[in-house]
């Protein structure tokens, strides 16, 4: 063969991922995707992907001071978050106990690859939530070369980040993000900041591919967060509405979740996803009160200790027979451990009688829960236009061995390139949040009995 004499212009090709689409094949309506560059491109958004989704329809926040979202007027804890696959604890700083948000992420945005947001009828993957699932996923690592990111922001504060490849004959990389607050650095260097309380966060945020071997593809992420205020009576101004002038208080809260990721190809037609998890919530608040004017003796007043570990193991067989059927079918099992002691002297009795009020528990709990999820799912192309998803999801909890049968349905008709008919029914169930489940009042002896121990799920209709 000869070479031609003419030469011709570079062809360069490239793909749009429509918003409507979902990136989970089995998700059809009320499923947006985001990226990177929409997180950090939206005004106002600090580099948060939870004030990201609230400028879509049906969502919504709080207040500028948290990030919890309401979605078509469900509670917040309706809210489920996944990363990589499986259900994590509350991703953001300050976190407290049975809640979804706080006032900053700590989700790191450099590390997120596209994902999807859902706000109902979720397919029969996705159980115990409510009212819509974050599906997040961590990008792999540059498998090329080294690269280095340094950047500053007043939310997301000071970050530093490095990835690069480990060996580039298997394709294997790695990805690490460091973060810190800027307040904490800016009062450090004198930089006056507006505020006496200054609030300390950091985190941390990896993901290693070990790239392709004979046994699948493995790879291990993780988050690990933590955060410290304290709250001065000897810095307190007058109309600060944040701490008392009689007391000093300290809130403190650790986020953790670390995963390994395991992809297996079974044939051309079928793969295996396993992930298991380790996570950690913790959250700590003391008070100390002044007996009598500032800079003299404290008691403690508040005290409260909170911690909940979770161990999660999933996985699910995914098989494309044809064009025409995929099919779908997994668990996850969950073991959560709650130990949470919260104490403090407002209304109580003075029975050693030295003037004070005694200090009084008013939640002792150290518990567990079993959750078991079991799902099925098809997807059938009726036609070039037409598209049948039909699934099954079952939940079930340990302490009363409640169970829930959920069926899931969805139908789209493409009208043209353009225009498509969708309509989908789902049932979903949640089970009550485990400080809810735990709850301890005191009988009429005056000792802790658990009042809540028979509740149900709560269901909806999507």
């Amino acid at each position: 063969m000869n070479e031609s004499f003419e030469k011709l212009d570079e062809v360069v090709i490239t793909a749009d991922i429509p918003k409507n689409e979902s990136i989970n094949e089995m998700a059809s309506l009320s499923t947006r995707t985001f990226s990177l560059e929409e997180v950090t491109r939206y005004s106002g958004g600090r580099n948060d992907v939870s004030r990201l989704v609230s400028n879509y329809a049906g969502v919504s926040t709080a207040d500028d001071s948290r990030n919890d979202i309401v979605i078509r007027g469900n509670s917040p804890t309706g809210v489920q978050w996944r990363l990589e696959g499986v259900p994590i604890p509350n991703p953001n700083h300050f976190s407290t106990l049975g809640t979804t948000g706080g006032p900053v992420s700590a989700l790191n945005t450099n590390l997120l690859k596209n994902s999807d947001f859902m706000t109902s009828a979720f397919s029969s993957e996705y159980g115990n939530a409510m009212s819509g699932v974050f599906d997040l996923g961590f990008r792999k690592g540059n498998t090329d070369r080294f690269e280095g990111t340094f950047q500053l922001a007043a939310f997301s504060g000071i970050e530093a980040m490095l990835e690069g490849p480990i060996n580039k004959e298997n394709n294997s990389s790695f990805v690490v993000s460091f973060r810190n607050s800027f307040v904490q650095f800016a009062d450090v260097v004198g930089i006056d900041i507006g505020t006496n309380a200054i609030p300390n966060y950091r985190d941390l945020s990896f993901k290693v591919d070990f790239g392709r071997s004979k046994f699948g593809n493995f790879s291990m992420f993780g988050i690990l967060a933590d955060s410290d205020i304290e709250f001065l009576a000897a810095e307190t101004d007058i109309d600060d509405i944040f701490a008392a002038s009689d007391e000093d208080s300290r809130a403190q809260s650790q986020m953790g979740i670390v995963g390994l990721k395991h992809n297996y190809l079974i044939d051309d037609k079928s793969y295996v996803r396993t992930i298991f998890s380790t996570s950690l919530s913790a959250n700590e608040f003391t008070a100390n009160r002044y007996l009598t004017e500032v800079g003299t003796e404290t008691i403690p007043w508040v005290n409260v200790d909170d911690q909940t570990t979770t161990m999660t193991l999933s996985s699910f067989i995914n098989t494309k027979y044809d064009q025409r059927l995929t099919t779908r079918s997994g668990f996850t099992i969950q073991r959560s451990q709650l130990s949470s002691l919260a104490e403090d002297r407002d209304g109580r009795p003075d029975l050693d009688m030295d003037g004070l009020p005694d200090m009084g528990i008013f939640r002792d709990v150290d518990d567990a829960m079993y959750i078991a999820q079991m799902f099925t799912q098809g997807k059938y192309r009726l036609g070039d236009n037409q598209t049948l998803n039909v699934g099954l999801h079952g939940l079930w909890q340990s302490v009363n061995q409640r169970f829930s049968l959920e069926p899931r349905l969805s139908y789209e008709y493409k009208l043209d390139k353009k225009q498509s008919l969708s309509l989908s029914y789902g049932m979903h169930s949640q089970v009550q949040p485990l400080p809810v489940f735990f709850y301890l009042n005191p009988d009429s002896n005056g000792d802790m009995k658990p009042l809540n121990e028979d509740l149900g799920f709560t269901k909806a209709h999507h």
